[in-house]
């Protein structure tokens, strides 16, 4: 297919492709889904060879959020039976983020419900952060504690904070139907802020909240424009007791579609596969290894996920290797321009920015096999375990 041919080419060559391209890339058939995941799985290759950097999240403070959030079981209103409790104390945050690092995971995501931090909250998480660094030698860690005030990311970033997340979600033209307490440009303003301070930047979206293609490409596009370092891709999980717990309209070829357009968007950029995936690309999330080139290991924030060694045993029977705490995840040309592990220290090896010998998705999966998408309330497991609990966590 001569467009995949030339999405291809362009993610060699890291040139953004137009908006009909990637509208087009979503439009594409079943029969040719195959297709469309081998060409982006060249350009995936190509920056990131077949390494699986692996993250870990630890929620510090679960439920009891001011904001609307449409998608979010932590939301104000929300009947979701979620664990709510206030913030971990620093040890028993390190201790969560300890079982993440010897499962593999290379960083920790240290997450907090709320519109944003107070000075008091920053302080905290700036003592959690320096005792993960103390315990866990060469960890990298991310912030995401919501909408940040002036100074506060520089704050972060003394305590040894690496990056920070702040999704931008939807498209600035739908984002007001899905939050009305605060604004797509407030969350532009705190990436903005991050970037400012020395954080590599985290920033990414939510899909299957009933959006069109159009806002698909245009909050890939707002993304690349804003150009963080990182690309959290979720699938909405429709928890009961949220508006959006009825939207279920995604399966797992859309999925992967739409994982293959933010790779040509983004080609050189470590998409992560996020949220949502065990419940939306179920039997076929081995194929989208070939797309992202980073998951998070083990349970979510307010979900469960599949175990722990699941991951691991299916990132090696997919051919693909865990990326190691010595190796730089970005590729050369944007880890010198500021980027790459998040260590500030420096010592990273670099990693290989040549191209490798093409590998095709090793299973066919039949067009015919695909069927619509039914709501899989089956798969949605409200976390009980891990942090703010007794019981061990899964990694």
């Amino acid at each position: 297919m001569d467009l995949l041919n030339t999405l291809a080419d362009k993610g060699l060559r890291r040139e953004l492709p137009t908006r009909e391209e990637a509208l087009a890339v979503l439009a594409t058939s079943d029969d040719d889904l195959l297709d469309v995941v081998a060409a982006a799985g060249k350009v995936r290759r190509q920056w990131f060879g077949r390494r699986v950097k692996l993250n870990y999240l630890v929620n510090l403070k679960s439920g009891l959020c001011p904001e609307d959030c449409s998608y979010c079981s932590q939301r104000l209103g929300s009947k979701a039976e979620i664990l709510k409790y206030t913030w971990l104390k620093p040890d028993e945050a390190s201790k969560a983020a300890a079982a993440g690092v010897a499962g593999g995971a290379k960083r920790v995501c240290l997450v907090a419900s709320g519109r944003g931090p107070t000075d008091r909250d920053v302080d905290r998480v700036s003592q959690t952060i320096e005792a993960i660094k103390e315990q866990n030698e060469g960890v990298e860690v991310c912030a995401c504690l919501g909408l940040l005030s002036d100074g506060q990311a520089g704050r972060l970033r003394s305590a040894g904070a690496d990056a920070y997340n702040h999704n931008l979600n939807t498209s600035e033209g739908t984002y007001g139907e899905i939050t009305t307490t605060h604004t797509y440009a407030d969350r532009v303003e705190t990436v903005h802020q991050a970037q400012a301070a020395g954080l590599s930047a985290c920033s990414g979206l939510i899909a299957g909240m009933g959006e069109s293609d159009a806002d698909l490409v245009d909050v890939v596009f707002a993304l690349r424009e804003l150009d963080p370092d990182s690309v959290p891709v979720n699938f909405l999980i429709p928890f009961e007791g949220t508006p959006l717990a009825k939207e279920w309209n995604l399966t797992p070829q859309r999925c992967l579609r739409i994982l293959a357009m933010v790779r040509f968007v983004c080609p050189d950029v470590e998409v992560r596969l996020a949220g949502g995936r065990e419940v939306h690309l179920r039997s076929m999330q081995p194929l989208a290894l070939h797309l992202v080139n980073s998951i998070f290991l083990g349970d979510y924030l307010t979900s469960e996920g599949q175990a722990g060694q699941a991951d691991l045993d299916m990132i090696a029977d997919a051919g693909f290797e865990v990326e190691g705490a010595g190796t730089t995840t970005l590729p050369r040309h944007r880890a010198e321009a500021g980027g790459g592990c998040g260590s500030h220290s420096g010592g990273c090896a670099p990693c290989g920015d040549g191209p490798e010998a093409e590998v095709s998705p090793e299973e066919a999966v039949p067009a015919e096999a695909a069927a619509a998408s039914a709501a899989r309330t089956d798969l949605v497991s409200v976390r009980r375990r891990g942090a703010g609990t007794d019981l061990a966590p899964n990694a």
